[in-house]
């Protein structure tokens, strides 16, 4: 179960520039700020944001549409202003050739930014996303994690054992609450030390020892 944003790659801020566009464009209001980000859900940041700006009139479900509609159209900049982060293709090459992983993505982002965002870097292919937890699903990132094991056990038919691999503490506490091995990476703004005080069963700088991830990740 891959999060995102700051553990498979970084978008470039490319998401938060359609978010500010759509809201305004959505509910009329003049954008004042943007909430912490990192590991939250879409559902949980726009609920605050709705808050902060006094903004009553508009569901989310109305705002996420207009959302992926700016997204679609800068989804080209991902990849221009984006990067993957380090060694995340040669380890989903390398879980991809096992014929006992399933991978699927458990992120914040609702389903069709996550898929635009790694459609961009030509990784939709990699995922199951029919199985995934996205940000719609809940405000809570731990029900994302055990809803995404709920579409897999009964799409494949079988028991799975969940790996939650994500940046922040939010990813690491979601998967304690499923009892799934946390491997957590500090590729985002949160340190080891403090992922690793969070709970996380392992604790990685990055991916770049390809060999050391994909066996933390299959322990």
């Amino acid at each position: 179960m891959w999060d995102i944003d700051y553990t498979l790659l970084r978008g470039g801020g490319v998401a938060a520039q359609a978010w500010r566009a759509a809201f305004t464009e959505v509910t009329g209001v003049a954008w004042r700020a943007m909430p912490i980000l990192g590991g939250r859900t879409d559902l949980d940041i726009c609920a605050e944001v709705f808050a902060t700006h006094g903004v009553t009139d508009c569901t989310p479900e109305r705002f996420f549409a207009r959302y992926v509609e700016e997204v679609q159209g800068l989804r080209h900049l991902f990849v221009e202003q984006g990067a993957l982060m380090p060694g995340v293709r040669a380890v989903l090459d390398e879980l991809g050739r096992r014929g006992d992983v399933v991978q699927t993505l458990v992120t914040g982002n609702v389903p069709e930014v996550a898929a635009a965002k790694v459609a961009a870097f030509e990784l939709d292919d990699v995922f199951d996303a029919e199985v995934g937890g996205y940000g719609t699903d809940d405000s809570v990132r731990a029900t994302l994690v055990r809803r995404s094991l709920e579409r897999a056990e009964a799409k494949y038919g079988e028991r799975f054992q969940p790996v939650v691999i994500g940046d922040t503490a939010f990813d690491v506490t979601a998967a304690l609450a499923n009892q799934a091995l946390a491997v957590a990476v500090a590729t985002g703004s949160t340190s080891m030390a403090d992922l690793a005080l969070a709970g996380a069963h392992a604790v990685l700088p990055d991916l770049s020892d390809v060999d050391a991830a994909v066996a933390v990740i299959t322990a």
